[in-house]
């Protein structure tokens, strides 16, 4: 397939993408309104540097980046894109006015086509592997400097890009800069057809991840205040519909053997959190939403955690911690934010979007796969039983992330010689 072909099946396709954002509008509120910004209707000033984030975990680790390019050039104006709500609240939060944001439109010609000729961007930074061919086609077009930051390529994507060599390998062929994670990531990107002198590594963003200690401290004084502070706690994070009931499965082993136990769950995706709080019905177990503002109560088993922006400080109340997306064929989530809270980590073994991380977390001691609610309850409770041991798998975690810093440093020279016209 070339760029001609999957643009007419996207045309082909289009009154789907309607019924998809329907469909997700159902499902959640927060896709009812700005459906015009999904086909570039939106109006746009032009801008400088145009970085497009994907979604709330991207959108987290280039939070520092772009604040470095904007302290670093003062004049320079930046439009920030995301395709889901959980990622605009999180440029909404981190740079209210100071840039202008909207959804990146879908991949259509006509809506990449009027979208950018609106900014007229000079220079493009897209996050991690959200690489869409007409969007990189038509920003080429205008001149727009390419740079693909924290790239991450597993060999599943590498094979998949593989496949579709006629579409992918011009796409790819556009980047002037890539800064790659690791260097097998970088291996794929030459076996793929992008010159080794336009690739970089530089580690991954998500090391450079910057705490909130007064946040911490405050989650933290929040759990004396429930009255857990020897009791066990653990978080379920990013957890998704197919592993809410081998989280509770879990707990109640737990609670088998330490009665005053505390599971906080936190559901991925906001339109789940009433499917999860139906889960834990369900099972019988007494909760709390965190949304409701009530306190936790003695016999309180598991508290929901369906509020936007506030896993890091629930991960800063937990003794350990599960994340989500990995025991279902999802890829996974972010498994540093918990080791950076010196908790040891626990992942199923669908983490391919991670695999690095996962491995360099794992060997390090700081980490654990499991396959199911049973071998899960046994790890939690194996570190539980011994102090020592889940200390050492705490210090492990905050080891290798200190280990791995710098990421950030290395992409903002990248980004900057991008925007000075070296390429």
């Amino acid at each position: 397939m070339n760029l001609s072909r999957y643009s007419l099946l996207l045309y082909l396709l289009s009154p789907l993408l309607l019924l998809y954002l329907a469909f997700r509008a159902l499902k959640s509120p927060d896709y009812r309104g700005r459906w015009g910004e999904r086909f570039g209707l939106f109006k746009a000033k032009p801008t400088d540097l145009l970085i497009h984030t994907v979604s709330m975990g991207e959108t987290l680790a280039a939070v520092p980046l772009i604040k470095a390019l904007m302290q670093a050039n003062p004049d320079l104006s930046v439009t920030v894109t995301t395709t889901s709500p959980t990622g605009s609240r999180e440029v909404n939060k981190a740079f209210g006015d100071t840039v202008q944001h909207c959804y990146l439109p879908f991949d259509l010609p006509w809506c990449v086509r009027r979208f950018l000729n609106r900014l007229q961007p000079a220079n493009l930074i897209v996050m991690e592997t959200e690489l869409w061919p007409n969007l990189l086609h038509q920003a080429k077009k205008q001149g727009a400097g390419i740079m693909l930051a924290n790239a991450r390529l597993s060999a599943k994507s590498a094979a998949k890009y593989q496949k579709w060599a006629g579409l992918s390998l011009p796409m790819l062929q556009l980047l002037d800069k890539v800064a790659v994670q690791t260097r097998a990531e970088a291996e794929r990107f030459i076996a793929l057809g992008v010159a080794g002198d336009k690739l970089s590594v530089c580690g991954s963003l998500k090391f450079d991840l910057q705490l909130d200690q007064h946040k911490i401290t405050k989650a933290r004084g929040e759990r004396q205040l429930w009255g857990r502070a020897s009791s066990p706690v653990w978080v379920a994070g990013s957890v998704h519909p197919g592993e809410f009931a081998a989280m509770l499965e879990c707990h109640k082993r737990l609670l088998a053997l330490w009665p005053e136990a505390l599971l906080i769950m936190v559901p991925r995706h906001p339109e789940q959190f009433d499917n999860a709080a139906t889960a834990i019905k369900q099972a019988g177990l007494a909760y709390v939403r965190r949304s409701s503002g009530h306190e936790l109560a003695a016999e309180t088993q598991v508290l929901l955690g369906d509020t936007m922006g506030e896993l890091l400080g629930l991960y800063a109340c937990g003794d350990l911690a599960f994340v989500g997306g990995t025991l279902i064929t999802n890829g996974g989530h972010n498994p540093l934010e918990p080791a950076a809270l010196g908790l040891p980590v626990f992942v199923g073994p669908h983490h391919w979007d991670f695999a690095e991380i996962t491995r360099l977390l794992q060997d390090a001691g700081a980490l654990q796969l499991v396959e199911d609610a049973s071998s899960l309850a046994s790890g939690i409770t194996a570190l539980l039983q011994d102090s020592d041991a889940r200390r050492r798998a705490a210090q492990a975690g905050l080891e290798v992330v200190r280990s791995n810093r710098g990421a950030l440093q290395k992409q903002l020279q990248l980004a900057q010689a991008l925007l000075s016209g070296t390429r």
